[in-house]
């Protein structure tokens, strides 16, 4: 009998993103026990509720099988963990957005001197933060969209602060523009503005989200991405495309069945696809990233121009998500890319 190696897989979380992340999960968990990789791994599920609150065991086996959050009723702190937690031999971290690919969980996983799944704290940290990520990605030589870095201070400042911080956005980017908050995963309070009452409405409302904002001026192009997989040596899988009906790719249209297609490979010319995989990996190392990353671009027909939007360090891993897509269509099935990541992450942790 072999021993199989215990993953701790680790999901819910803190931010908006916790059913996602309970549907990557899902699809993780199924994918480990599948009959290439039941032999080798045993799976430990660890729910983290939305108060913060660990659940090992049988509680958070419920919440994987029935897909929905739940709140037990707390009998211990918040800081400790489930007893299972002592027996896990690698950590696979699902958990998207603020509190899960920010570095902080990263970190802690890090503290406990056990191999994890996915980017360490540097990685993560600057994958999530829109300002410190594209400053990685301009150091590194690669083209983006023209952008401005703004503080909250700025927005909520006295009424002559405010109307000249517009006059510089509208004379530096134009419209139409897109307001983001610094650091929200999935799209959430992103808005796309055509006038100055919408960038005053727009910037008020990342604002109550963030403290650190970005405006992107916006560009005529298709959005393509591409997954990369490895530590030092990282891989780049096939292009794809995303194409939608609504007004840009939203928390609503990502997250809804049949809103977005995504077509696999992209139908664009092979010199840009490998322009587009150089990028990836490139933008992938800038950041010190590891095990996977999902990388976005916009792909200007126009002009030929590929230019960089942002790196993912823990993209959605359902089915239907793109990064998994993305592996299958280069040759590496699901079960087998959840190995390929246990392992790099049992690789580096060595290093």
């Amino acid at each position: 009998m072999v021993n199989k190696m215990r993953v701790g897989l680790l999901f819910g979380g803190r931010s908006g993103e916790h059913e996602v992340s309970i549907s990557s999960a899902k699809a993780i968990a199924k994918a480990l026990k599948s009959e290439q990789n039941a032999d080798k791994y045993e799976v430990l599920p660890f729910y983290i509720q939305k108060d913060g609150l660990w659940q090992g065991g049988e509680k958070a086996q419920q919440v994987l099988d029935s897909g929905v959050p739940q709140q037990f009723a707390s009998d211990g702190n918040l800081w400790q963990f489930p007893t299972q937690a002592e027996s896990v031999e690698v950590w696979f971290p699902i958990l998207h957005g603020p509190n899960g690919e920010d570095g902080t969980i990263q970190g802690l996983l890090s503290l406990m001197q056990v191999p994890f799944v996915g980017s360490g704290v540097l990685g993560s940290a600057v994958g999530m933060d829109k300002i410190a990520m594209k400053t990685a990605f301009a150091s590194a030589g690669l083209a983006q969209v023209k952008y401005m870095a703004i503080n909250r201070s700025q927005v909520w400042s006295n009424p002559c602060v405010f109307p000249k911080l517009c006059d510089e956005i509208e004379a530096k980017l134009g419209y139409p523009c897109f307001v983001k908050p610094a650091n929200l995963g999935s799209s959430v309070g992103i808005a796309k503005v055509r006038s100055r009452t919408e960038l005053e409405k727009a910037l008020d409302n990342a604002a109550s989200y963030d403290r650190r904002l970005i405006v992107e001026a916006g560009v005529q192009a298709r959005e393509v991405e591409c997954a990369v997989l490895g530590n030092d040596n990282p891989q780049a899988s096939v292009v794809g495309e995303i194409t939608y009906n609504s007004d840009f790719y939203d928390y609503e249209t990502k997250y809804t069945e049949g809103k977005a297609d995504l077509f696999i490979p992209a139908n664009i010319p092979p010199n840009v696809a490998a322009q587009i995989q150089e990028m990836a990996v490139k933008a992938f190392v800038a950041l010190d990233a590891a095990g996977l990353g999902r990388v976005d671009f916009f792909y200007v027909e126009a002009t030929g121009e590929v230019l960089i939007n942002e790196i993912n360090t823990l993209p959605g891993f359902t089915s239907t998500s793109m990064y998994p897509q993305l592996w299958a269509h280069s040759g590496i099935s699901f079960p087998e890319l959840t190995d390929k990541l246990i392992q790099a992450a049992l690789e580096r942790h060595k290093s």
